[in-house]
C-alpha cells in the first residue's frame, strides 16, 4: 500500500483582520438592487384612507389576500387583538345553557311535586 502525502495549509487571521479579508455578507440571499430604477410611488396615510373609502365596496369580503378578511387579520396581528368578544360570548352561551338546564330541572321537580298531591 503506497502512502500519499497531503499538504494542509491553514490561514489564521487576527480578530480585527478577518472581516477585512473574508466577505461575511449574505449577498446570495438578497435580491440585487437595480441602480437607476424608479422607486415605487408612496402615498400618505390620509391618501391611503381616502382611496380605501373610495374602493371599500369593491374589496372582496373574504380571501387570503386583497380582502377585508386579510386586512383584519394582518391589522390584528400588528396591533394586537382588541374588542375580541369571542371569549365573553362563549361564556355567556355556556351560562345560558346551564340556566336552561336548571330551569328544566326545576320545572320537572314542580311537576313531580304537584302531580303527587
Amino acid at each position: 500500500m503506497a502512502s500519499t502525502k497531503v499538504n494542509l495549509n491553514k490561514n489564521v487571521f487576527e480578530k480585527n483582520q478577518y472581516q477585512k479579508v473574508i466577505d461575511t455578507s449574505f449577498t446570495q440571499l438578497v435580491q440585487p438592487v437595480i441602480t437607476g430604477s424608479i422607486p415605487p410611488p408612496s402615498i400618505s396615510i390620509p391618501e391611503f384612507f381616502n382611496t380605501y373609502q373610495q374602493i371599500f365596496f369593491e374589496i372582496p369580503k373574504f380571501g387570503d389576500t386583497n380582502s377585508h378578511e386579510y386586512l383584519i387579520k394582518t391589522s390584528q396581528e400588528y396591533a394586537g387583538e382588541f374588542n375580541n368578544n369571542e371569549d365573553l360570548i362563549q361564556a355567556l352561551i355556556e351560562e345560558v345553557t346551564e340556566l336552561r338546564q336548571e330551569n328544566l330541572e326545576l320545572q320537572q321537580q314542580l311537576v313531580n311535586t304537584t302531580g303527587s298531591l
